[in-house]
């Protein structure tokens, strides 16, 4: 419980901290690089996927190596072979 409150706390003060900065940028005169500083960082984390589990957890995720495997598996193409010597290639 209290490690929730620690955590709203903490957003709520970045959060004020960003819009003060976003504010004296748009509506202050002598902003400065403190202030853009900080509105482009919390910009910036605001593009961070924040709903992320381990990928051991999620729901649908990918085993790790699929695509090298698909890769590097032999014949996995549905492709005719090149004809070998006396052969034809098939018309279809």
């Amino acid at each position: 419980m209290v490690e929730r409150a620690v955590r709203w706390g903490a957003g709520l003060c970045l959060g004020a901290a960003w819009w003060w900065a976003v504010l004296r940028i748009t509506l202050g005169q002598d902003a400065g690089v403190l202030e853009g500083a900080v509105a482009v960082g919390g910009w910036g984390l605001s593009l961070l996927p924040v709903h992320c589990v381990p990928k051991g957890r999620a729901a649908g995720a990918v085993a790790t190596g699929r695509w090298t495997r698909a890769w590097r598996t032999q014949g996995a193409t549905t492709a005719s072979p090149h004809p070998r010597s006396g052969e034809e290639s098939d018309p279809s």
